[in-house]
């Protein structure tokens, strides 16, 4: 792609809006001609004139289409440029009327948000009644992880995207991931008013993720791993993605008796015992650094803290843990 693409493709008043918009979030299609009070398929064009000329990156979500400026980084001083130039009075009034109306978007997406929790909150409610408080966890995972910066920080199965809130600050970056459009659009509404490109919302599969090696230096699963058929290469694939030196935080259960979860709320696995972690772990490359238990109720947390040992090594042979095949 030549400059006089690029310059032609940033060569109309409505691009330059989606640009300086996704510049702000990632949004769908519907949501920027909410913004700019266009036709959805006249954005559309405008859109795919940006995708040509590779400055904006498509994402299909479902029935959803969500855009976000490439992250090329041969484009990076011409994206540095839309925050250096000051805008003329005309510009500058038409960033802020956009800006107000991508207000109404994110109330937009709070308001679904909270209809969701509120349709979902007595099966919830149910589940976290059965352990200790929520806080605890939390308060727990933060411990563990430290005070400083963690990087750039994968969510898997990001849900509700309470992880988002909870460590977003803490991260250089964030990839938050679910296989489902409805929680992704949950999360995207916890994201920050200033999150500009330093959150990423992907749909995906933890058996399969869409990043690549050593791309990560922080992973965290909270309460997913027992949704996975098969643990170990669910871990195995969080190792590949984390740099040497970083860390998977994993929270879930111990081993449990509560057979309703497995047939009302689809759990695959009813926890997880320190043993089967270790194995898991180590046949991952990971080094287990830091184990914590939080009983409560009928049901006991337990946290596993691992690192990425600089030479990966991935055991081929299954393993006997408790005399069942890992």
């Amino acid at each position: 792609m030549t400059l006089l693409d690029l310059f032609h493709a940033l060569g109309d008043p409505t691009r330059l809006r989606i640009v300086h918009l996704l510049r702000a979030m990632e949004l769908a299609v519907g949501e920027i001609a909410q913004v700019v009070g266009q036709s959805q398929p006249r954005v559309s064009r405008h859109v795919r004139i940006l995708v040509e000329a590779g400055l904006v990156e498509r994402r299909k979500e479902g029935n959803w289409v969500f855009l976000a400026l490439s992250r090329a980084e041969r484009l990076v001083p011409l994206f540095a440029m839309f925050h250096a130039v000051t805008p003329s009075d005309g510009e500058a009034l038409w960033q802020a009327a956009d800006l107000a109306r991508l207000a109404a978007v994110r109330s937009d997406r709070a308001r679904a948000a909270d209809a969701y929790f509120a349709q979902h909150a007595e099966e919830w409610d149910a589940i976290r009644s059965l352990h200790v408080a929520e806080g605890e966890v939390e308060r727990a995972m933060q411990a563990m992880l430290g005070g400083g910066s963690i990087g750039h920080m994968v969510d898997i199965g990001t849900g509700t995207g309470r992880m988002i809130q909870l460590f977003g600050e803490a991260a250089d970056h964030v990839t938050a991931i679910d296989r489902s459009p409805d929680m992704l659009r949950l999360a995207r509404a916890k994201l920050p008013d200033d999150a500009g490109d330093r959150y990423r919302l992907l749909m995906g599969d933890f058996a399969d993720l869409p990043l690549a090696d050593a791309s990560a230096d922080t992973v965290i699963f909270h309460q997913v791993l027992h949704y996975a058929q098969a643990p170990d290469a669910v871990i195995a694939e969080a190792a590949r993605v984390l740099r040497a030196d970083g860390r998977l935080l994993i929270a879930d259960f111990a081993p449990h008796q509560r057979e309703e979860l497995r047939v009302r709320d689809q759990h695959a696995r009813l926890g997880f015992s320190d043993a089967q972690m270790h194995v898991w772990f180590a046949d991952a490359g990971l080094e287990m650094v830091d184990e914590r238990t939080l009983p409560g109720g009928e049901l006991t947390v337990k946290l596993w803290l691992g690192r990425r040992r600089t030479a990966q090594i991935v055991s081929l042979e299954p393993r006997v843990i408790e005399g069942h095949k890992a």
